[in-house]
């Protein structure tokens, strides 16, 4: 009799375990996930990404950075995993068979590639660099015949020593559309991303390739945003809140920051930039230090160290001086 009981038992819980299986979660489900694919410029020079990620949060798309490396050290709130090998070629990443076990790893639903410094550096012609192209677009495909791609046309260069870099640049990106249409399908569409327009060596890098973290990235990202959009597929934008934890409105616009600490002036109002350092739960400082005197903007309005500064006409009290009291 309990042998018969336990058959039972076994029965009725092979037919309920679909349902008692926890199931992930929607929003889970709902992420793209996506591969930035590079070079240095993408990597440990790539703070472009995190201005990405940020847009595409305070924009309301669920997506997932995904890749190998991991390159933290940028400003703000941000996913870090990313697929930029400094000095890497995409000639290289091809001959040597690099990218399987990364897309392995990885899985990513869409690959944005930003490829071919390294090897117009290194005097590869054209052909041979979209030969590369193909092939690690095959390798994309092996791994997710739905991949879908975005492939950057290289930024300009003009490093020492390389009088005739830029002009290969724009050779290589004059082959980039054509190659992209030849190869794209509706099945596994492979799109073009301009970064070489508008943007100057001699204002946008620190050593004439790679981007500085003012105007720079902040390019790159401009492009790579409304580029990137149309490819997260079902990735739906959702409402975001208006409202940073600390009480203060979101910024409409990172561009709102210029110094880069977290907190714009919109709507004559200051504004927090959501993923920055002030999208906290912590209040602003206060203006005013607990001897009722203004806080000094500048340390330097200060010259003799006592703590107190002079600036729009009154005194003010360096933050954490011994006068802050």
């Amino acid at each position: 009799m309990k042998k018969k009981l336990c058959y039972a038992l076994v029965a009725v819980l092979a037919m309920l375990a679909p349902y008692l299986l926890v199931q992930p979660s929607a929003s889970a489900a709902a992420a793209t996930r996506v591969m930035l694919l590079g070079d240095s410029i993408t990597g440990s020079n790539g703070c472009w990404r995190a201005l990405l990620w940020q847009h595409l949060q305070s924009a309301g798309y669920p997506v997932d950075f995904v890749g190998t490396l991991k390159n933290p050290y940028c400003s703000g709130t941000f996913d870090v995993d990313n697929e930029g090998h400094g000095g890497f070629l995409a000639t290289g990443i091809a001959d040597g068979n690099l990218l399987p076990g990364w897309l392995s790893a990885s899985r990513p639903n869409v690959v944005v590639m930003m490829l071919g410094t390294n090897d117009v550096w290194s005097n590869k012609g054209t052909p041979a660099i979209l030969s590369a192209y193909s092939k690690l677009l095959a390798q994309m495909r092996a791994n997710n015949p739905d991949v879908k791609v975005l492939v950057a046309q290289i930024l300009p260069m003009a490093p020492a020593g390389c009088g005739t870099c830029n002009a290969n640049v724009q050779s290589l990106n004059a082959g980039i559309p054509g190659w992209a249409a030849t190869n794209s399908t509706s099945r596994s569409p492979v799109r073009v991303v301009d970064q070489y327009t508008g943007f100057n060596p001699a204002q946008d890098t620190v050593d004439g390739v790679h981007p500085n973290d003012t105007t720079g990235i902040r390019k790159i990202e401009a492009r790579f945003f409304p580029a990137l959009t149309p490819l997260l597929g079902t990735s739906t934008p959702t409402s975001p809140s208006p409202t940073a934890p600390n009480g203060f409105p979101y910024c409409a616009n990172a561009a709102s920051d210029p110094d880069g600490d977290g907190w714009g002036w919109e709507n004559n109002r200051s504004c927090v930039v959501r993923g920055g350092r002030a999208d906290t739960g912590t209040p602003a400082p206060s203006a005013t230090a607990p001897n009722g005197f203004p806080y000094c903007a500048n340390a330097a309005s200060d010259p003799d160290g006592d703590g107190w500064g002079w600036e729009n006409n009154r005194s003010c009290v360096v933050r954490g001086s011994r006068a802050d009291h």
